[in-house]
């Protein structure tokens, strides 16, 4: 063997088989130079155990008397076997200063280790060298421990040559037989191999005129029970494709059963599982992704005997898996083809009408609609986040049951969306169990897909499709609501900032009143459509000099103060604006004067009882009817205004009424 560093143990360099080492005439020769070295020292102990058991035995026929006990030990003076571990024990330190003294000399060393002249009992430690054949290294010491008499001893050192000579025959007969057991070893794994490439190389061929999915997917597990006849074998595909054949059956991505086929559809790589039965036969568990170019389709799930399966076996399958994945993505081609036309044409129209509206109202109706035309889904919910109030609306539906039902965060599908940031796709609600919905549970629903409504990164609701039939939705409408939830959520985002522009514009940024333009348009409206109203102008007095006294900063806080009074006092249906300056108006649709007067006066009293600083207020009221004879905006609030104007005249602190002219 060459002298360099290994890492393996007791593997020579391999001849070429055309080499003239395996003519008869030469074979001898070759099988003399085959040698260890030091680097295989620390790899010899099993193979010395294993001779030093065959040829004890043997060497058990050499004595002539006494009593020998024997002990092997490797080139570090540590014993691998003993035959009588008793016996040993008792003289073990003499037994190791013999070994060491032989290691450090080469040669073989005996120490006296009792002497008994009148029993004449003597005991001796006997260290014989093992050899190498080349350099004659000491790589194994055969230890012995002689008990008798003189005479005895004497004869059993005379055969320890003859140990000696004899095991190191055995160990190098032995070492042969290993080195040519590795050799047919590598020739018989090179004959798999070659069955291997033969194999694979013809399923390619037969799956290469296959155009049919189902015809790929029987040809795949046909063949590859034929060559592992007592694997167990299924093929678990996605959702949208359903095959009459028994071993293919649908992948469920929920659920406690077949994880290791769920994770590697999932991570689109090849997984493994060694276990045991109960009765303690291995098995090996191999779930390869079945994968083309555009995604993964399913999952070959693979369990036969750890014996009966290599590594090699294992890259086979895979190879075996990329081929039947490249195979059924060609049948299906022309169907993908199809659909990404279509789901692209989808995402432009739906873009398209959801961009022409600006109302959240439309956004939410219109998405509702076309989602369930597009999934033939039967039941669609849209949920909005309200973060302040910490709380999911509905804000579109088809279970009128629902509408506008108000549920916490944490809550059904809608909840798991929202703590998950992820998309959902449910096959079988029933045996789901997780998760309580009361959307599932009102309609009946077995089958869902559900994806979080995303604006600037942040959830700030959900869509959820609902069928009463399992298993009802594909992978592919998984995917495809996910981009459309994105174009959704684009379309709600302008929607809600188109809003809330329309807000501020509509609200005096001081107070958080409407402004003057907004109760006119509004009051306009009234006009029209109702019979009455009543108008009351609210003014602060004196209120130059509470700016003057307390500063302006005070002087928004005053009048802060008072928006407020008047926000808390007035329905949720009259309309508060800031008319100008320290001037306040509220519109009362639908009220007589006197129920204006009520209220303007509930205001002033207020405002004079729970402002801080202390200010007081001066109001003027003035109403409209159907009947009378002028009916405009103007009108209305020159009333008013004059009203208010008695009243600052008259003494500030109170209210007056405009009559009509």
């Amino acid at each position: 063997m060459a002298e360099h560093p290994r890492e393996d143990p007791v593997i020579s360099k391999l001849p070429s088989p055309s080499s003239e080492l395996f003519v008869h005439s030469n074979e001898i020769a070759w099988l003399e130079q085959l040698d260890i070295t030091e680097h295989d020292f620390p790899y010899l102990s099993p193979l010395l155990r294993s001779v030093f058991k065959d040829w004890i035995p043997a060497v058990s026929s050499f004595q002539g008397g006494g009593q020998l006990s024997w002990l092997l030990a490797d080139w570090s003076a540590e014993v691998i076997h003993s035959e009588d571990e008793t016996s040993l024990s008792k003289w073990n330190e003499g037994m190791y200063q013999a070994m060491r003294a032989c290691l450090d000399t080469g040669k073989t060393t005996t120490i006296s280790l009792c002497k008994d002249a009148v029993a004449e009992h003597n005991v001796v430690a006997a260290a014989i060298p093992i050899r190498t054949k080349s350099k004659a290294e000491v790589f194994s010491v055969i230890g012995c421990i002689i008990e008798g008499t003189s005479e005895e001893i004497t004869f059993a050192a005379q055969i320890m040559g003859i140990a000696e000579h004899h095991f190191g025959a055995c160990f190098y007969r032995r070492f042969e037989n290993t080195f040519f057991k590795d050799f047919i070893a590598i020739q018989e794994q090179a004959k798999r191999e070659t069955l291997r490439r033969s194999f694979l190389v013809e399923i390619v061929q037969r799956l290469q005129d296959k155009i049919d999915v189902d015809a790929v997917l029987n040809e795949v597990l046909d063949s590859i029970v034929r060559v592992y006849p007592n694997a167990r074998l299924e093929i678990l595909m996605s959702q949208d494709h359903q095959s009459s054949n028994s071993r293919v059956k649908s992948l469920q991505l929920q659920g406690e059963t077949r994880r290791l086929c769920v994770q590697a559809f999932m991570e689109g790589r090849l997984l493994r599982n060694c276990f045991q039965t109960e009765h303690g036969q291995g098995y090996l568990e191999i779930a390869v992704p079945l994968s083309g170019k555009q995604g993964v389709y399913g999952v070959f799930h693979l369990i036969i005997p750890s014996e009966q399966f290599e590594e090699a076996d294992i890259q086979l399958v895979g190879m075996l898996a990329d081929t039947a994945g490249t195979a059924f993505e060609n049948a299906k081609l022309y169907e993908q083809s199809n659909q990404l036309i279509h789901e692209l044409r989808l995402i432009n129209e739906l873009t398209q009408q959801l961009s022409q509206s600006l109302q959240l109202k439309e956004v939410f109706k219109f998405a509702r609609e076309e989602l369930l035309h597009i999934f033939g889904a039967e039941y669609c919910c849209i949920s909005q986040l309200d973060k302040d109030k910490d709380f999911f609306e509905m804000v579109s539906t088809n279970v009128a049951s629902l509408t506008k039902e108000i549920f916490p965060r944490d809550c059904g599908f809608c909840g798991l969306v929202y703590a998950t940031k992820e998309p959902i796709i449910l096959s079988d609600y029933h045996n789901y169990g997780r998760v309580y919905s009361k959307l599932m549970e009102e309609t009946g629903s077995s089958s869902l897909i559900g994806v979080p409504l995303m604006i600037r990164g942040e959830v700030s609701g959900a869509i959820l499709l609902t069928h009463t039939r399992s298993h009802y939705f594909s992978y592919e409408n998984y995917k495809l609501l996910q981009v459309l939830a994105t174009h959704i959520g684009l379309a709600i985002a302008n929607a809600s900032l188109h809003a809330e522009v329309r807000r501020m514009a509509n609200r005096d940024m001081l107070t958080g009143l409407y402004a003057r333009h907004y109760l006119d348009d509004k009051l306009l409206e009234f006009q029209r459509r109702d019979t009455k109203g009543s108008l009351i102008v609210v003014d602060i007095d004196k209120f130059k000099q509470v700016n003057d006294t307390y500063g302006h900063q005070i002087g928004d806080q005053i009048l802060k103060q008072v928006c407020n009074i008047i926000q808390s006092t007035v329905r949720k249906i009259d309309i508060s604006a800031r008319w100008g300056g320290e001037e306040l108006a509220v519109y009362l649709p639908g009220t007589e004067l006197e129920e204006g007067y009520q209220l303007a006066e509930r205001i002033r009293e207020r405002v004079a009882a729970e402002t801080k600083p202390r200010v007081t207020v001066s109001c003027g009221v003035s109403n409209w009817n159907r009947k009378d004879d002028k009916i405009s905006v103007e009108s209305l609030f020159y009333r008013a205004d004059m009203a208010l104007y008695r009243s600052k005249n008259n003494g500030r602190n109170q209210t007056r009424i405009g009559r009509n002219i």
